[in-house]
């Protein structure tokens, strides 16, 4: 990886549709995952919504995200899968470092955990010491990997 401060990326699988029976587009869905996951923010970040993010293939989802201005630290995409769980996938070279865990890590099993399933309303967190365009496969660390079921049953592996 290239040397300088660490970018975070949050990758977020949209959350369920609250109409069982009712169709629901995956773009509001994904507007609807932001506006719930706002309400608990102490910052108004810059939002952007792309329609390019929709039904994207890991790959589109990258060359979108090698657009991303250098100045922004961290970067959340919200989508859906197979997308988002694919990039995730891709991006992660490992649960932490050559060092074994440290500060911030992912739980040894996290990465298993991810690659065989990406459910619904899960994030995972990502950390790469260089700029967006940087970004390429295996060369992030996952730090964190959180589904709805670590919520319910405790505190996650790895956070």
């Amino acid at each position: 990886m290239a040397a300088g401060p660490d970018r975070s990326l949050v990758l977020f699988r949209h959350a369920k549709s609250a109409w069982p029976d009712v169709p629901c587009s995956t773009a509001r869905r994904a507007r609807e995952t932001w506006q719930h996951a706002q309400t608990g923010l102490a910052a108004a970040p810059p939002v952007t919504f792309d329609a390019r993010v929709y039904e994207a293939a890991a790959a589109d989802l990258l060359a979108l995200i090698h657009e991303v201005p250098p100045t922004a630290g961290t970067l959340l995409v919200i989508g859906h899968n197979p997308g988002i769980g694919d990039l995730a996938v891709l991006l992660a070279a490992a649960a932490f470092g050559a060092a074994g865990p440290g500060p911030g890590a992912a739980g040894p099993g996290d990465l298993e955990r991810m690659r065989a399933k990406f459910p619904t309303a899960a994030i995972a967190v990502l950390a790469h010491a260089g700029t967006w365009p940087d970004l390429a496969p295996r060369r992030a660390r996952l730090t964190a990997f959180v589904t709805p079921r670590d919520l319910d049953s405790g505190p996650a592996t790895g956070s």
